[in-house]
């Protein structure tokens, strides 16, 4: 299974227009990017997809601390962007903008991305307790690494073919459910990545 996307190169930068924040401070389009894929397995019938940043600083204090820059070396950690479940078998592919389009203060409500059902993304988290911003976030929200991050983020999209039309996940479910839940159905995996940093 091959995974592409016309919005950006495999290993190249995601341009603002794909991310919740923009250089100079601010929001970004937020706009979900292109994704298609091709060379299906037999037997598929369901897909899942996931977008994780795996460079996310492990440290709150430092990074709410914008006036010291957080070292390339500092330890990472997972941070999801993206969770989509029960996507349709026929599904080949995900138009630019068409599962986000924006920032929407509070969270996107539960619903579908691409036929399938959007999960919980980690802003949920990260937002919590904020009196503007907290809320559940579904779907689709971009990246928004620290401004004063030396190391360029990487965000991995990852698709999985599955044996299964739908997974047993909670309502709402995340990232961590839908892996979970698909092991043992996995028929095939494809990923790329883009990266992107306000550090520069």
């Amino acid at each position: 299974m091959r995974l592409r996307s016309d919005s950006f190169q495999n290993g190249q930068p995601l341009a603002p227009e794909f991310a919740m924040g923009a250089p100079g401070g601010g929001f970004g389009g937020n706009r979900n990017p292109h994704l298609a894929w091709e060379d299906v397995p037999v037997g598929t019938r369901g897909f899942a997809l996931l977008c994780i940043d795996p460079d996310a600083p492990t440290d709150p204090a430092l990074v709410a601390d914008a006036a010291t820059p957080i070292p390339v070396e500092h330890p990472r950690g997972d941070f999801v962007h993206w969770v989509v479940a029960d996507i349709p078998a026929e599904v080949r592919e995900i138009a630019a903008g068409s599962c986000s389009d924006g920032v929407t203060v509070r969270g996107k409500p539960a619903g579908h991305d691409a036929g399938g059902v959007r999960g919980l993304n980690d802003y949920t988290g990260w937002f919590n307790g904020d009196a503007e911003m907290g809320g559940q976030y579904f779907g689709y929200d971009g990246p928004y690494p620290p401004a004063h991050d030396l190391r360029i983020h990487r965000y991995f999209f990852r698709l999985f073919a599955l044996d299964v039309p739908q997974l047993a996940l909670p309502s709402p479910f995340t990232a961590a459910d839908v892996l979970r839940a698909m092991q043992g159905h996995v028929l095939a995996e494809a990923a790329l990545y883009g990266t992107y940093s306000l550090n520069r």
